[in-house]
């Protein structure tokens, strides 16, 4: 039976303390950090889980379950709310985000697969693709620039499922088969924390799990796909590759492990020098255990990475070679503008945080 759905596009700004309405500071940091803290400070509390965290406009975005989204305006830390609902009793789930200039675009996990338009201007909403079938499952979202993105999802048919828009948003076309690399029985991706597409240039990387976890690869925004082995745990439902970061074309991270084996750090974090063609395991039975999101860290040339995941925060000033925990409190996900300030998702709330370095 067809659904019916219902767009909740109210928005309430939440009073946050006055402690925590700081502006963002500049900073580049001109030599190798030995060592960090970190100050994370609590922005919205609630009773839901957020996966999906970007920046864009001035906010930094986020979308979770319940079908929960909403942006925190960096210069005051004030978060705002709007809801989407797939019914009167059904809420979505939101695992996937992208933002342009003028727009946030958000991706539902699970069937039926939704993806969302809103405004900056005006923070209206329009609904703007649907895809129908028991087996669908999108993991995450990116955009090149304000026209052409793409989103990843689990296989379907006989590929992986890829979906382009060439319009800004509008619409929304899946690749063929034809069209895209094998995959491997049991090979998956997981929307942990829309971490596992990567962008850059005219670039793009996927990264897998399960059966097998590789990396796909194009140089032309899709057009054609070249298939990268790495040395990550793979061979179990919950093994893999969870996260991508480069640095420039040819520096690039992946990170994952075992979700069932959060502190194994044996097999689960590898680093690129030529775009990833070939990756060689960083800090091995050191450092972070399972992670599901990692990032280079701004303005530092390429030296400082941030790991989270459930068991927590870690910190390398020397590109994963050496690492430091700074924090057990978990997180799903992380995005920084800065070298210095981010923000931090993961269930029940969002924080903002800060880096100090010795």
């Amino acid at each position: 039976m067809k659904k019916i759905i219902y767009i909740l596009a109210a928005i309430a700004v939440l009073s946050c303390k006055e402690s925590e309405n700081k502006a963002l500071e500049k900073e580049v940091v001109q030599v190798v950090a030995q060592d960090a803290t970190i100050e994370i400070t609590p922005i919205l509390t609630d009773s839901i889980s957020v996966r999906a965290l970007d920046y864009g406009n001035g906010n930094y975005w986020y979308a979770g379950s319940k079908g929960s989204y909403g942006s925190i305006d960096v210069t005051t830390g004030s978060p705002t709310r709007g809801l989407i609902k797939l019914n009167e009793d059904e809420d979505v789930e939101f695992r996937s985000i992208a933002t342009t200039s003028n727009y946030t675009y958000i991706l539902t996990a699970g069937n039926p697969a939704l993806i969302y338009k809103i405004a900056h201007k005006d923070g209206a909403v329009e609904h703007v693709y649907t895809e129908v079938e028991e087996r669908v499952f999108y993991d995450s979202m990116k955009f090149w620039n304000d026209d052409e993105g793409i989103a990843m999802g689990d296989p379907m048919g006989g590929c992986f499922s890829i979906i382009k828009t060439y319009d800004g948003g509008k619409t929304w076309g899946k690749l063929q088969c034809t069209e895209l690399p094998d995959f491997v029985p049991g090979e998956a991706a997981f929307a942990a924390s829309n971490s596992n597409i990567k962008i850059l240039g005219d670039q793009v990387w996927l990264v897998t799990g399960g059966a097998m976890a590789r990396v796909i690869y194009s140089d032309n925004r899709g057009s054609n796909w070249q298939i990268f082995n790495t040395p990550i745990i793979a061979g179990g439902e919950m093994t893999g590759i969870y996260a991508v970061d480069f640095y420039d074309k040819d520096l690039g991270v992946i990170i994952g492990g075992d979700w069932n084996k959060k502190k194994d750090n044996k097999y689960n974090k590898a680093i690129t020098r030529n775009g990833g063609k070939s990756w060689n395991l960083l800090s091995n039975d050191a450092g972070p255990g399972y992670c599901s999101d990692i990032i280079f860290i701004p303005d530092t040339n390429g030296q400082e990475l941030l790991a989270v995941g459930s068991p927590g925060i870690w910190w390398s000033g020397n590109q994963g070679k050496d690492w430091k925990q700074l924090s057990d409190k978990g997180f799903y996900t992380v995005k920084m503008i800065d070298s210095m300030n981010g923000y931090l998702a993961g269930n029940n709330r969002i924080s903002s945080f800060k880096i100090d370095r010795k």
